[in-house]
């Protein structure tokens, strides 16, 4: 994937350039996607808190409150995954120009997506050490990137 350009989607009249977006960038868009998933976790909360009218801790709901928190990282694990799959970016990707695509530049699959979620979680995990490897990496790739065969790429208006 050096060099060369990616065509983008038709639809959407833009080209990926083919260069590994930076930190900066992956950084911004998971700014912007956090405060739509802020929302959508409250709305995910807030059915649990309003049925048993108390907060969902292990105290107060023994072992489902671990059901909670699990459906807490599917809910974030969906978002991610059906919108690399549908347009290869989130709402933050979109906004900062950004596409996850696989190293040859296809969209992702369901197999690809799944795993670079779940890579990524390891990657931002230690303080963003994984994320932010990508300066030390030859082809500017992250963890999560090198490890589910997919990148990120910076758009460019055709």
């Amino acid at each position: 994937m050096s060099g060369g350009a990616l065509s983008g989607t038709a639809s959407i009249g833009v080209v990926a350039s083919g260069e590994s977006a930076g930190f900066g960038r992956r950084f911004a868009a998971l700014i912007y996607d956090s405060f739509l998933l802020a929302a959508l976790l409250m709305i995910y909360t807030g059915v649990p808190v309003v049925l048993t009218n108390h907060a969902i801790l292990p105290e107060t709901s023994g072992a489902w409150a671990y059901v909670y928190r699990a459906g807490l990282v599917a809910v974030i694990g969906v978002y991610y995954i059906v919108n690399w799959i549908r347009s290869g970016q989130t709402l933050g990707m979109r906004a900062w120009h950004l596409r996850a695509v696989t190293a040859a530049g296809k969209p992702l699959t369901l197999r690809s997506a799944t795993l670079r979620f779940l890579y990524g979680v390891i990657a931002w995990a230690p303080a963003a050490l994984g994320v932010l490897w990508l300066y030390v990496d030859a082809e500017h790739l992250a963890w999560h990137d090198r490890w589910s065969n997919t990148r990120v790429v910076r758009l460019t208006r055709s």
